[in-house]
């Protein structure tokens, strides 16, 4: 009785799933969106350093300490916080050093790099905020970015402009097919924000008179792009 039960139950119970839809055999439609904001930077990263050689291997490495540590005062003097500084590289190498009517070797000096890496929060003051990093002896400086310290609010706008997109689009497609849209079956999105960069200069720090160059941040630009898949009917 117990088995005649059973298989009568089983039967039933796979009746009813023939009668429902299966959602795994639904068409779909898989759009692609994407939403732009552009934003004025508030923050610039950009790298400082010293170079220095000498014969002495010894004091090519004190001169440089001695200048970067200078480097380093004046940018805290000038408002750059400890935090904000940070060694990105110290590097000691040599090379021979030859006679140039000659071409032989005549010795071996020293080269001394040292880079901090600087974030600077204040954008109105970067101009002055080089001259007096070149003033104190940097005479390398490199690569410098802007960004937008806080992008959170940037972000939600450019989704929102992304899934906007997306449904624009998943409503042209579906009615030039003449099909009607279902409910959303997935969502995945990606952020990407692109930094503008400037390459800096190089040469001997210490020159008088510098002319503060000019620092243009332009404007970053923030990306979400979403990717949707709609039911269709």
């Amino acid at each position: 009785m117990r088995t005649k039960l059973f298989i009568l139950s089983l039967a039933v119970l796979l009746a009813l799933s023939a009668c429902a839809p299966s959602a795994a055999n639904e068409s779909t439609l898989n759009v692609t969106g994407s939403g732009t904001v552009y934003v004025t930077p508030d923050i610039a990263y950009i790298y400082i350093g010293v170079h220095t050689e000498n014969s002495e291997i010894a004091q090519a490495v004190a001169n440089n300490n001695t200048q970067t540590q200078a480097v380093v005062n004046a940018l805290r003097n000038n408002g750059v916080e400890a935090k904000d500084i940070q060694t990105s590289n110290f590097s000691v190498w040599s090379y021979q050093t030859t006679d140039p009517l000659t071409g032989m070797a005549t010795g071996t000096n020293y080269s001394v790099d040292n880079t901090v890496y600087v974030t600077v929060r204040d954008l109105s003051g970067l101009p002055s905020l080089l001259d007096t990093a070149i003033d104190a002896g940097a005479n390398n400086i490199n690569s410098i970015s802007f960004d937008v310290a806080d992008k959170s609010s940037a972000m939600t706008e450019a989704r929102q402009l992304a899934m906007e997109k997306a449904g624009e689009l998943a409503d042209e497609l579906a009615g030039t097919a003449g099909l009607s849209l279902g409910g959303i079956q997935t969502i995945t999105y990606s952020d990407v924000s692109t930094l503008y960069y400037g390459y800096g200069m190089g040469g001997g720090g210490g020159a008088e008179g510098a002319v503060s160059a000019p620092i243009n941040p332009g404007q970053v630009q923030l990306t979400a792009t979403v990717n949707v898949i709609y039911g269709i009917k």
